[in-house]
């Protein structure tokens, strides 16, 4: 009892209204985040803030329950969000309308792909909340069909991600139409040097709060894992990846469409539940795939980087790197699909010898290792699938028709006959396809490893060697000719 009041009191401290408090009461929030402790109290004294976090760390809620206790009185849109994909706009949008719907708190989406009437009737009937994306808010704007905007209110939410959609110049725009007298609000993950300027332009004198480690760009809840293969075995090395951590819900991240959907048809054509998501889909196909993913209708996502932007699904229990990403912060993204809302992740990362250059630059990076394992071998695999299956047998409760069936098969079969079949027809459904190896084992990967790592220092101390013979050359050059010009 005392705990329940300990809990209650934490939010109630921030002085929210009671409609507010119900919304979190409903939504089944607990204790505030981190993020949420730091940031409410700024946004409630009405200061700009720049907000650092990693994905699902209850960023919506730290700028949407003070913002919106602010403004659930007005007649229009007090509060403006931009979201950098349709996907994230309408996850904006549902969690905001769930924690203010007490409050009679309205939201309305804008995004391309729907209609234009339909998205400004929502706006002018008075929605006190509008989530936009970059694209369609910006001309709605610039061609003066959204007229008398003013909201008191502006977020930028997933602000790198922006930067990484070349959305940026659209922001800049965009701030060009909006009131010069609001409270501004910036949300990132990371802060590269073109956001650092951005927010310099937008904000008035923020506040800048951090809950993100410097020497740990990725949620401690996330294992991270990674795997030293040859090109030829990456489909192999992902099955059995993935049949060995047998994954609640997962992302599959790829480099190019073409791979999304060639991928997804192999999963499906092994008898895994998968669906490919990207932008050459159109947006009801888009929408079908993820509401299906949400609802595990289907628990593997084959995806690309820009179809999974701000991707929101609570329950992933796994993402796996088809291909390493070419930089650090697309890395941070990916993985911060998992291990969200204080459940636990893990990151598996496919690389094969010639992409050990992005694996160092990553780990640099990050400041914290990924860990180097081997792929289970067909047998390991084999042995972990006839526990789990006799763990499953032992806690099957017995059914009716069971007995009816049994007493048919004893007229020919005695009964432990009958039990081995039984276990042999369990087994030919959890049969490890494969050869019996995949990947380098980790001492031979560590070798590699260690080998890539010298050559490396050694070109470095070479192109050193190389630029200080050019300096002093020219220091030389230099001195023969001010002494000729003496």
């Amino acid at each position: 009892m005392q705990e329940n009041s300990t809990i209650k009191s934490q939010f109630l401290d921030f002085g929210f209204s009671k409609e507010i408090n119900q919304g979190i009461e409903n939504a089944g929030f607990k204790v505030p985040s981190p993020i949420q402790e730091k940031a409410i109290p700024v946004i409630m004294e009405g200061k700009d803030l720049v907000a650092q976090a990693n994905t699902g760390t209850g960023k919506t809620a730290a700028f949407g329950l003070p913002t919106m206790n602010k403004i659930a009185n007005l007649k229009e849109t007090g509060l403006l969000v931009i979201t950098p994909t349709r996907e994230l706009t309408s996850q904006v949008a549902d969690e905001l309308y769930t924690l203010g719907k007490y409050a009679g708190i309205r939201t309305a989406t804008v995004y391309g792909g729907s209609s234009y009437s339909r998205q400004l009737s929502l706006i002018s009937k008075g929605a006190q909340v509008v989530v936009a994306n970059p694209g369609r808010l910006k001309d709605l704007l610039s061609s003066g069909k959204l007229r008398n905007f003013n909201p008191q209110i502006v977020v930028l939410d997933e602000a790198d991600e922006m930067l990484d959609m070349g959305f940026l110049e659209d922001i800049k725009d965009i701030f060009s139409y909006l009131p010069k007298k609001r409270q501004t609000i910036l949300c990132s993950a990371t802060m590269p040097q073109p956001i650092k300027n951005l927010a310099a332009k937008i904000l008035n004198n923020p506040v800048v709060v951090s809950v993100v480690d410097k020497n740990d760009a990725t949620n401690k809840d996330i294992k991270q894992s990674y795997y030293v293969i040859e090109e030829r075995e990456r489909n192999d090395a992902l099955v059995r990846l993935i049949d060995h951590n047998d994954p609640a819900k997962a992302i599959i991240f790829c480099r190019m469409k073409i791979e999304v959907d060639r991928l997804a048809d192999a999963l499906i054509s092994k008898g895994y539940s998968a669906k490919g998501l990207h932008g050459d889909m159109d947006q009801r196909a888009r929408e079908e795939v993820i509401k299906n993913f949400r609802n595990s209708k289907i628990n593997i996502l084959v995806a690309t980087d820009v179809a999974a932007r701000g991707l929101d699904v609570k329950d992933v229990s796994h993402v796996f790197n088809y291909h390493i990403p070419f930089d650090p912060e697309s890395y941070v993204h990916r993985v911060g699909r998992t291990g969200r809302a204080g459940n636990k992740g893990h990151a598996i990362t496919l690389i094969t010898p010639i992409e050990f250059k992005e694996l160092v630059r990553i780990q640099k990076s990050m400041g914290a290792p990924l860990s180097l394992e081997s792929i289970p071998s067909s047998f390991e695999l084999k042995a972990k699938e006839l526990k789990s299956l006799a763990d499953e047998i032992e806690k099957t409760n017995i059914k009716n028709e069971a007995s009816s069936i049994l007493s048919k098969l004893v007229l020919e079969h005695d009964s432990s006959e009958i039990a081995l079949k039984a276990i042999s027809l369990l087994l030919s459904k959890h049969s490890s396809n494969g050869p019996e190896h995949i990947g380098f084992s980790q001492k031979e990967a560590k070798n590699l490893l260690e080998k890539f790592q010298a050559n490396s220092k050694r070109r470095d101390n070479g192109r050193g060697r190389r630029n200080g013979r050019s300096s002093d050359r020219n220091r030389r050059n230099g001195n023969r000719s001010r002494s000729r010009r003496r």
